[in-house]
């Protein structure tokens, strides 16, 4: 990451050569998982993407490995739906750091729980603030002992080429009292969506913040259940 010292990193030097890892590595990697539990073991596979992670589990679900297209083929396994946990829904030709810019020229958006540094967007964004923003809900020493393991982002710029929005059942839970994404800015996201021909999103709300699986663990599990069985019943019907 060219850092220097990972015990006290320096977030001013330049970048590594070839550039810092993007969303694109992670679905690789994803990709390779999904491979082996599908294309090996014929698994229904439901794919959970929590706050920038909604990218990569809509970007990992290509057809190729959607349930409803395997069985045509008659294939068993597959992709069966996702669940976004207060999660990004990025429009396709779109990605997580051009989504969240202004389209009029005007100045950039620096989310308030990060830290832009000497090389701007090209550089990397640490973290502020993480246990109000991220882990608020939880008591004082747990919230400050999350926040410790927090360190620095890369701008993520992988376009989202992917529209899994329409091609499979999608659930997204709405945390209430969300202080880094706020509430309505995930209604938004999901009408943004919604308002698509053949896209359905069964909305959930959960009374917490940022993390519902630290801050609401049984409601996040139940809701998660919930909408698996419903996606299994859909994929064995279509």
């Amino acid at each position: 990451m060219n850092v220097g010292d990972l015990s006290n990193p320096d977030y001013d030097k330049d970048p590594p050569s070839g550039g810092y890892p993007q969303p694109a590595e992670d679905i690789k990697v994803i990709t390779q998982i999904l491979n082996k539990l599908i294309n090996d073991s014929s698994k229904d596979v439901l794919l959970v993407g929590h706050s920038s992670g909604g990218f990569t589990a809509t970007a990992a679900a290509v057809p190729e490995l959607q349930a409803k297209n395997r069985k045509s083929k008659g294939l068993k396994g597959g992709v069966i739906g996702i669940f976004y946990e207060c999660a990004f829904l990025i429009p396709v030709g779109e990605s997580v750091h051009s989504f969240f810019q202004p389209k009029d020229g005007s100045d950039p958006v620096v989310p308030p729980y990060s830290v832009i540094h000497a090389h701007g967007f090209s550089s990397l964004l640490s973290t502020k603030d993480g246990a109000k923003y991220f882990f608020n809900g939880l008591d004082e020493a747990t919230a400050k002992h999350y926040e410790s393991t927090l360190t620095a982002s890369p701008v993520f710029t992988t376009i989202l080429e992917n529209d899994a929005y329409v091609a499979l059942p999608c659930a997204y839970l709405v945390s209430e009292d969300d202080l880094a994404l706020p509430a309505a800015y995930q209604e938004g996201m999901v009408a943004m969506q919604s308002q698509r021909p053949g896209v359905s999103i069964t909305t959930y709300k959960a009374p917490c913040g940022h993390s519902p699986h630290l801050q609401w663990t049984e409601g996040l599990v139940q809701k998660i259940e919930e909408f698996g069985r419903n996606a299994v019943v859909a994929s064995q019907i279509s």
